[in-house]
């Protein structure tokens, strides 16, 4: 075991401002770090242990691992040696491919690459078995900390790793990466884009073989001189094509890193030729300007030490263009800004986050193809008002990202298949409904609907105002998501879920008794059998009353009301508080109950006797409740069953709830009408009353 430094020996090391700690303890790197120290033993990470729950969550290890240090597993470890290159990650045992063709392309980016991998660490002077990376999180920067325990076997690592095998960065990297999803099992399979989004908070776009512009070439090469991080791969038809070799060496299925371009002379006409990596750090394309291809006969010796050619099977090799753009099909490209590739201009971007939630029964209504859900998506409202330099148009890129799905799979979740449609606001600054979405159809959309954790594009619009939806494929699954919307000139954005407005109307006047109805005779005559010659109720008298009336009309059909509703009915009405209701009192409640009747019956459309919870939206707004997304997700919560319907005595306690608030709240509300203020006592009042 080495030698550990007491504290004064450090250099003070501190976790950047805008980087959030993780640790459960709540302590940094550097805390946690100098306690290890203080204390004389090397840290262990309870937030992710050296035990199988942290390697696999669905399969048993098959081999025996050791969890080892690195200094038990060469003599002289070192963090980094030579620098942090591309030749430094190998695959391991672990499908991760597209994470380490991510690492892979962070190395050609210094700055980006001291980011991620804080190059302060090292096993010398400081070491206390703990390292810390940096990721970038749904608009955030999180530092994690790890310890220094990797998972082998016969003394070797088992996944990520080093050619020079007393290097560890990678492999100790690989490992936080594991930490912040969950376990290395949770790294299987994925795309190269979802890492690299990870290292920079850049924003990534995905290009076609087939579709790619004539300039492609130059769009390359901009985007590696701007440091972006790129990928390419081959598409699978089947599981069964999954890593499966083509007869020129190439692995379909499988992410490959972009290193370089560059032309060389050849049988006096330029050749474009592209770099390319397997993580393998093996296996390589044995076609035209592959290693050992007769082509580099041709070419001088000078030109090919600049362009650094040796034939070893280290994984790196050359191609042409034109074989380049045959035989794969897809390039992965993540700016660290939105600039487009094919100008020479940089701009100043400005950029605008919403997070949110498809929260089944209320905002997760699937795409336009299912209209009866699709208008309870969230929805954006987006303003753009000033043109770009020199054009008629406004620029701007969305991208919608589905959030921790890769840290759920332990419990079975999967990338739900995404995207987005833009519309023309009609002028309301309010949520759309049905009807817009069934007459008007989008401006602008995402290219497709498609399960990556991300999907992005770029679209140019007159200033305006515009509606954004972000939406799963199919209705009623959930997520979170974290919504960019980049935009060269300054937009305005407002999410048109977080408005509430409440519209009461007054309380008819009792009417006197000579002028009172038939049908209010009657109540008279029923409420005075009940009550007493007093003419008050209790809750269980109520209950009995209201039952007795609404079992005589043929039009709803209803369980009998339950006690809880009618003292919240009571609630509501009391006025002289007294925890009875009078009969002035109830006839009130009755024109209101009539109302709400009618509200039940027009939004039960398929006439079931209950209504949806997307029903349920529309009927609270025509009672007079606009209320935010979160509201409406607490109210589905507590009143809509399994199968997102609600029967009639729920919608009465609900909107009896939702009155009794709203007035309660009005009352308390003189001075300003959006706060108000209470001491503890007024508050459990309050809350006991509702």
């Amino acid at each position: 075991m080495p030698y550990l430094y007491r504290p004064s020996s450090l250099k003070e090391h501190r976790t950047p401002k805008d980087a959030r700690i993780t640790h459960s303890s709540g302590q940094s790197f550097e805390q946690l770090r100098q306690e290890s120290l203080k204390k004389g033993i090397l840290f262990e990470d309870v937030d992710f242990p050296a035990n199988n729950s942290s390697l696999f969550y669905s399969e048993r290890p098959q081999i025996p691992f050791v969890w080892k240090r690195p200094w038990e597993i060469v003599k002289n470890p070192e963090f980094i040696l030579g620098g942090a290159t591309r030749t430094d990650i190998c695959q391991g045992e672990l499908g991760d491919c597209w994470l380490l063709a991510a690492i892979a392309s962070l190395t050609l980016n210094e700055k980006a690459l001291a980011r991620v991998v804080p190059q302060d660490q090292s096993f010398g002077p400081g070491y206390a078995g703990i390292f810390h990376f940096q990721f970038w999180q749904y608009n955030e920067w999180l530092d994690v900390v790890i310890d220094d325990r990797l998972p082998t076997f016969r003394d070797r690592l088992i996944f990520l790793h080093s050619a020079d095998q007393n290097e560890f960065w990678s492999a100790l990297l690989e490992k936080a990466y594991a930490k912040l999803n969950g376990s290395y099992e949770a790294l299987k399979w994925g795309s190269a884009i979802e890492a690299m989004e990870d290292f920079t908070g850049g924003v990534a776009e995905t290009f076609t073989t087939k579709e790619i512009p004539d300039n492609f070439y130059k769009i390359l090469d901009k985007a590696l001189k701007r440091g972006s991080l790129v990928s390419c791969s081959i598409d699978i038809n089947s599981a069964a094509d999954s890593e499966a070799r083509t007869p020129l060496g190439l692995i379909k299925g499988h992410a490959y890193t972009v290193t370089g371009i560059d032309q060389v002379s050849f049988q006096d006409q330029r050749t474009k030729l592209i770099r390319i990596r397997n993580p393998w750090g093996q296996v390589e394309w044995n076609g035209s300007w592959s290693d050992s291809s007769c082509e580099w006969h041709s070419v001088d010796p000078v030109e090919q030490k600049r362009l650094c050619h040796a034939a070893l099977d280290d994984g790196e090799f050359w191609m042409a263009l034109k074989d380049f753009k045959n035989h794969f099909d897809k390039i992965d490209i993540c700016t660290l800004t939105p600039d487009a590739l094919e100008e020479d201009a940089l701009h100043k971007w400005e950029v605008t986050v919403h997070q949110g939630s498809w929260v089944r029964g209320s905002t997760a209504g699937g795409c336009r193809n299912f209209l009866d859900t699709f208008w309870t998506n969230p929805q954006i409202k987006l303003s753009l008002t000033e043109k770009d330099e020199g054009h008629e148009e406004c620029s701007y890129l969305i991208a919608l990202m589905q959030k921790d799905r890769r840290k759920l799979k332990r419990f079975g979740a999967n990338m739900l298949t995404i995207g987005y449609a833009i519309y023309k606001c009609p002028g309301e600054n309010e949520h759309l409904n049905k009807d817009f979405f069934r007459y008007h159809a989008s401006l602008a959309r995402s290219k497709t609907f498609i399960n990556l954790r991300e999907v992005s594009g770029r679209f140019k619009l007159p200033p305006g105002e515009y509606i954004l939806i972000p939406s799963t494929f199919e209705p009623h699954l959930e997520a979170d998501f974290c919504l960019r919307i980049f935009s060269e000139k300054k937009a305005i954005t407002q999410d048109l879920d977080e408005n509430v407005d409440i519209y009461l109307t007054e309380p008819q006047k009792p009417t006197a008794p000579g002028q009172e109805t038939e049908e209010e005779q009657q109540f008279r005559a029923l409420f005075k059998q009940t009550a007493g010659e007093d003419l008050e109720v209790t809750a269980e008298e109520l209950q009995s009353v209201l039952n007795a009336m609404l079992q005589k009309r043929k039009d709803i059909q209803f369980k009998k009301l339950s006690l809880i509703s009618c003292k919240n009915i009571i609630s509501l009405m009391d006025t002289s508080g007294n925890g009875k209701l009078e009969f002035d009192e109830f006839k009130v409640f009755w024109d209101k109950l009539k109302k709400w009747i009618n509200l039940f019956l027009q939004f039960d459309t398929d006439k079931s006797g209950t209504m949806s919870s997307y029903e349920l939206r529309i009927a609270l707004n025509a009672a007079g409740f606009q209320l935010s997304s979160h509201l409406l997700q607490m109210i589905i919560l507590r009143y809509v069953d399994q199968e997102l319907q609600m029967g009639f005595d729920d919608f009465l306690n609900c909107l009896v709830r939702l009155e009794s608030a709203s007035r309660v709240f009005q009352s308390l509300s003189t001075h300003n009408k959006e706060f108000i203020h209470l001491n503890i006592n007024e508050f459990i009042n309050l809350t006991m009353n509702i």
